[in-house]
């Protein structure tokens, strides 16, 4: 009996050592990766034992949802994972903690239209410039993508002045859910923040020529209440057993050659 009491007592301590151990990782996180991370976060939560809590947010932007928004007023956060670019302007701003950063995946820009809706052809620079034109109406976000097709994309092609009129900002919420609802005959945005939303139809991504890769990068905050869990999370994120998810919501893996010359 004395025995079996005592085998008790250390499993008890046992589980209260497990439970103090585990806690919660506040991970501030832009759309792009987002898909990535809800598909790969209760893996981690089973192995590791710690919670992750998401709050969503534009890596850059007008909008008080925006990451560098939340952190500037104070919101709390272990993690920022977000456009590295965007990434880099916190790192001048000291609000990531030194060596933290951590590459993840890069992300193109894809295109989508309304489900049921005729898919146009976008395959060639002649091709997506027609369709373009064709277009009732042409949305794209407020992030680097739709920094990209705003400023860039639209000049390439020959058509910025033709475009004014019918191309939008959508600032916060994907892209895709607008196009779902009919708002806007095509959108624009990265492919792994358009695959998620259901009532569109993926066409495809932007022609090689044309493409702009947006990086995803990740860092523990300065003001984190458990780096040592944030940089864990970051490293499972960074580890080839994530790879296959990361790939499959429309990113490229960073591989652990050009993550190290990045750093």
């Amino acid at each position: 009996m004395v025995k079996f009491r005592s085998i008790l007592a250390c499993l008890a301590l046992t589980a209260v050592s497990a439970g103090a151990l585990a806690g919660e990782v506040r991970v501030m996180i832009s759309g792009g990766f987002k898909a990535a991370l809800e598909k790969l976060a209760p893996r981690y939560e089973s192995t590791r034992g710690d919670k992750i809590i998401l709050i969503s947010g534009p890596s850059m932007g007008k909008t008080p949802q925006a990451i560098p928004a939340r952190l500037a007023r104070g919101e709390k956060a272990d993690v920022v994972i977000m456009v590295g670019d965007a990434l880099a302007r916190l790192d001048k701003d000291h609000q990531i903690a030194p060596g933290s950063r951590v590459e993840l995946a890069d992300s193109p820009v894809g295109i989508v239209v309304k489900a049921g809706d005729p898919v146009p052809p976008v395959e060639t620079l002649p091709a997506l410039r027609q369709t373009l034109l064709n277009a009732a109406s042409v949305a794209y976000s407020d992030s680097a993508s739709g920094r990209y097709v705003e400023s860039q994309l639209f000049e390439k092609l020959g058509i910025e002045d033709r475009m004014k009129e019918k191309a939008h900002r959508v600032e916060r919420i994907p892209v895709a859910s607008e196009v779902a609802k009919g708002r806007y005959s095509i959108g624009f945005q990265q492919v792994s923040e358009l695959l998620p939303v259901p009532g569109v139809t993926f066409v495809g991504k932007l022609p090689d020529e044309l493409q702009y890769i947006t990086r995803f990068a990740g860092a523990v905050t300065v003001s984190a209440a458990n780096p040592a869990r944030g940089k864990a999370l970051l490293d499972f994120l960074a580890s080839a057993p994530s790879r296959e998810t990361i790939t499959a919501t429309g990113m490229i893996p960073v591989s652990a050659t050009l993550r190290d010359s990045a750093q």
